[in-house]
């Protein structure tokens, strides 16, 4: 009698007679296919598959494994044992990155969000998540970029931040362009970083994200999700320009910020955005309750790029507020950027990055 024939439950390959296959729960897989979806266990042994796995540079563990005897380092991110794990503020750390934090606890943790306190009168505020790298993750340099910040109000907090290879993140709580511009000090901030030896721009690992609230959109989920389409629309309707303006290069623009791509119309972009599992690396990201967040510029310490970014992100979404997706649809960067003369920042920087006239300027080097 003919032998049955056995398959790879994943490609449907007949299993030959010098393959017995792999048992992957309930499914029989060939070696190659163990190879190519699959990882071993550290921890017990089993073969399980690569997307039912937890792993980073030195451990792969199966999902059950992880979950019963692993957490992630807060600030790092690498799998650590609950046997040497570190407490601080009720989160897990390493025993490298728990050395690093400073015993008065200026450097907060990852998932580190207090009650937000809102500075400025208006309807629209922007909360900055700004990456410094490469002058260390030091509480005292914290402390003094607190100090420089907060010494009428509390307006920054400082956390740390696995992508960044030696430094932290500089967070404000949401303020008006008007506050932002007139009354917090970010020219002493931005300075003091650059006098201790960090660079946001000359890195490859910093961002400037821009959190702008969601109510400010309209009184409701449908009114709100209307102008964050047409936000979308814009900014992949105009992603040359938005590309240029982020200062990013390409690999680091598609491995933080990516963008949705463009369609038809901004409410296919946004359901589009809804339905794939982007997660929080797009250009836009909307898996923020209360915010959108702009991920797509580089980081700077460069007072008027700084500034020039947060009113690029005013007007984004000024012109989403005012015109319908059939004036965006027909309105040229051109036109959008002509009558900008009341944000000097702005101006300069578009014609530091060619975007405004064809006209040699001077521009200083980006920190």
């Amino acid at each position: 009698m003919e032998e049955e024939k056995r398959y790879c439950s994943y490609c449907g390959d007949v299993l030959d007679e010098d393959d017995c296959g792999t048992w992957v729960g309930e499914d029989l897989l060939c070696e190659s296919c163990v190879d190519d979806e699959c990882i071993v266990c550290d921890h017990c042994g089993d073969t399980v598959y690569s997307d039912d796995s937890e792993s980073d540079d030195n451990i792969s563990l199966c999902a059950d494994c992880y979950n019963d005897y692993y957490r992630r380092c807060e600030c790092c991110r690498c799998i650590i044992h609950d046997n040497d794990v570190n407490w601080h503020n009720e989160l897990p750390y390493c025993n490298g990155c728990y050395d690093e934090i400073d015993s008065d606890y200026e450097i907060e943790g990852y998932d580190y969000k207090p009650e937000p306190i809102f500075y400025g009168d208006s309807y629209m505020y922007f909360g900055v998540e700004l990456e410094v790298d490469k002058g260390g993750k030091d509480g005292e340099n914290a402390r003094t970029l607190k100090d420089t910040a907060n010494y009428r109000h509390e307006h920054i907090y400082i956390k740390s931040d696995g992508s960044l290879n030696d430094g932290f993140e500089i967070v404000s709580h949401p303020m008006t362009l008007d506050y932002h511009m007139n009354t917090m000090d970010w020219e002493s901030v931005l300075h003091e970083a650059v006098n201790m030896d960090y660079r946001s721009h000359q890195t490859e690992t910093c961002g400037l994200h821009i959190h702008v609230n969601r109510d400010a959109f309209g009184e409701n989920q449908a009114e709100q999700e209307e102008v964050i389409a047409k936000i979308l629309f814009f900014i992949e309707k105009h992603w040359a320009e938005m590309f240029r303006f982020s200062r990013r290069n390409e690999y680091n623009m598609n491995r933080w910020s990516a963008r949705y791509g463009l369609e038809k119309t901004g409410k296919e972009i946004l359901e589009k955005a809804k339905e794939s599992g982007y997660g929080r690396y797009v250009a836009v990201n909307l898996r923020n309750y209360s915010t959108i967040e702009f991920r797509l510029f580089r980081g700077t310490l460069k007072l008027n790029t700084f500034l020039a970014t947060l009113q690029l992100v005013n007007e984004i979404c000024r012109v989403a507020l005012l015109f319908s997706e059939e004036e965006i649809e027909k309105m040229s960067w051109s036109v959008f950027v002509r009558d900008m003369n009341h944000y000097p920042e702005l101006v300069q920087y578009l014609k530091e990055r060619q975007l405004y006239i064809n006209e040699e300027i001077f521009a200083e080097e980006e920190m």
